[in-house]
């Protein structure tokens, strides 16, 4: 979730320090022209649905074979991602390997080498005669990432924007500044993460498209987790796709834009965060013509270069470890995004509160992983009722610098002290990793404070249960996921799933994290194991100024805002 109402300020930075004064009366222009802006009323939406016979197609097939062979009763499959590179080769052999449908379904799109890869891979597929669908949230569609939209004028490809917002598309804080007589709509957005081949085989998650899901951004990657689910439970997540496809907030590309404009969205100048650094510094190496076998090295501020391993074109989702289990999906209602965000809450059941009614249940542990980790007051008592049954918690969530929106460390750190208090274990993720962050094992024993490390932001949302139930989704434990994103995730009750799951995240709970404790009513971070880094009495890797903003907006943010 990586913008200012979904989650990261990002127009504070993206007004230059230079000529202020034109700036803002392009500011001022903006306003004025798209101030009367709305969208169309009369819309052409037709409505469609996933395939009815999936068995029919060379993926059907081979998931009603693997079913046989395994020798199950269960009627659904699944096999954890937790690389970044199987997050997208998968994502590309699916796309190869479809015969009738592609339906896609995300937060955001990111425009750059990893998304045009796909896209031309969705263009060779819609060009054999596949369908594909594609349902994007509408916040992350402006200036650069705007290309992605030219795929809507494609043949055999649909595209349709969920919520738009009304208004130019040239940069975000202009759309998000022309649309601030509305901001409690704005901030409603769809969040879901679905991508579903012939309506057989489905990857669900907490990954966006893009290279910092991917493993291959020059700066920040992600750290997440995703899963393949295959048969009756792709089909309900197909199910949930065609809800959101078919509703009246899920506008086509065409009623909003023409391929003349999108064309004319050219990607603006970089400005550095420090005028004072030169250009030669944050320059990079170009990427060899062959992206598929060769390696990309990027050059860091303080000189050091990294080599970033390419990413394959596919791979063979035949050779994962494939399990059988009972699941069941948790997803949101599109009406929570139409709806007054505050009284959701009381209007229907959310999946969050799916997911809180399940962890009421556990008897002997949970183990928690959510980027923005924003309790509130009712998760607060749930979580005090787990520790007076004696049920072990553990959290894993992002400390102040790996957080790419700080303002929601503010709202976790407001309960910090509470929850240690209880008996609850917190880890925080520490920014700086030795190497390229490839997947999360991949934490363990790396953490370092070498300069030339690349930084890392947790972003998988995972749930294990009592060591039998696992839970996979979009939503993080915060009150923007329960009352404003609608999200969509999988359970699965299976102890081999769940403990697969553990062995991926408890190696970065000692090495890669900080584990925070309180002491004599003060907080420690304790270094991550195997580092050279020292015990912590303040926010450990952050910047003064971040420490500074930390004190002057927790006491003051709510904390369904963060």
């Amino acid at each position: 979730m990586q913008t200012f109402f979904a989650r990261r300020p990002a127009f504070l930075n993206a007004l230059p320090a230079h000529r202020p004064s034109r700036w803002l009366s392009l500011l001022l222009l903006s306003v004025w022209v798209t101030g009367c802006a709305s969208l169309p009323r009369e819309v052409d939406r037709p409505v469609s649905s996933a395939l009815a016979n999936p068995e029919t197609t060379r993926i059907g097939q081979a998931v009603a074979a693997r079913a046989a062979t395994a020798g199950t009763r269960n009627d659904s499959g699944f096999a954890l991602v937790g690389s970044a590179e199987l997050a997208f080769t998968s994502r590309m052999t699916l796309i190869r390997a479809a015969q009738k449908t592609l339906d896609i379904q995300y937060y955001a799109i990111l425009a750059d080498d990893t998304t045009e890869r796909m896209s031309e891979a969705l263009r060779e597929a819609a060009a054999r005669g596949v369908r594909i669908r594609i349902l994007l949230d509408d916040f992350n569609t402006s200036g650069k990432n705007a290309r992605i939209l030219k795929l809507a004028f494609e043949p055999n490809i649909e595209f349709r924007l969920f919520n738009p917002l009304p208004g130019g598309r040239g940069a975000l804080f202009l759309r998000i500044l022309s649309n601030l007589k509305d901001v409690a709509r704005m901030q409603r957005r769809m969040h879901n993460k679905i991508f579903v081949a012939d309506n057989a085989v489905a990857i669900v998650g907490g990954r966006n498209l893009g290279e910092t899901y991917f493993g291959q951004s020059e700066g920040t990657n992600f750290v997440d987790i995703d899963v393949l689910a295959a048969g009756r439970i792709a089909r309900d997540l197909s199910g949930s796709f065609d809800q959101y496809w078919n509703n009246p907030l899920a506008y086509p590309v065409q009623s909003l834009m023409t391929v003349e404009e999108i064309e004319a969205l050219k990607p603006a100048a970089a400005v550095p965060d420090d005028p004072a650094v030169p250009a030669s510094v944050t320059q990079t190496s170009p990427p060899a013509p062959n992206k598929t076998t060769s390696e990309r090295t990027t050059t860091s501020l303080s000189g050091v270069t990294t080599t970033i391993p390419a990413l394959p074109d596919s791979t063979d989702l035949r050779l994962l470890n494939w399990t059988w289990a009972p699941s069941v999906m948790l997803v949101d209602k599109p009406s929570k995004i139409a709806a007054d965000a505050d009284a959701v809450g009381e209007s229907q059941d959310t999946a969050v509160d799916g997911l809180l009614q399940l962890m009421s249940q556990a008897r002997t542990d949970l183990l928690i992983v959510s980027p923005y980790f924003v309790p509130g007051e009712k998760m607060m008592q749930q979580f005090a009722d787990l520790r007076q049954r004696g049920v072990r918690v553990r959290v894993l969530t992002n400390s102040l610098a790996s957080n790419d929106a700080p303002a929601a460390h503010a709202g976790y750190a407001r309960y910090r002290q509470a929850l240690l208090a209880m008996g609850i274990e917190l880890y925080e993720m520490h920014a700086e990793q030795k190497g390229t962050i490839t997947h999360f094992g991949s934490m363990a024993g790396s953490a370092g404070d070498s300069l030339g490390a690349s930084r890392a932001s947790l972003h998988a949302k995972v749930v294990v249960m009592d060591k039998r139930l696992l839970m996979v989704g979009s939503m993080n434990l915060d009150l923007r996921s329960k009352l404003q994103n609608s999200e969509v995730a999988i359970v699965i009750r299976n102890r081999t799933l769940s403990a697969e799951a553990t062995r991926m995240i408890e190696p970065a709970l000692v090495g890669g994290a900080w584990r925070v404790e309180l002491v004599d009513g003060g907080l420690v971070w304790r270094a991550p194991q195997g580092s050279t880094l020292k015990d912590s009495k303040t926010e450990p890797d952050a910047s003064l100024g971040l420490r500074l903003m930390l004190k002057l907006i927790g006491p003051f943010a709510p904390d369904e805002m963060l």
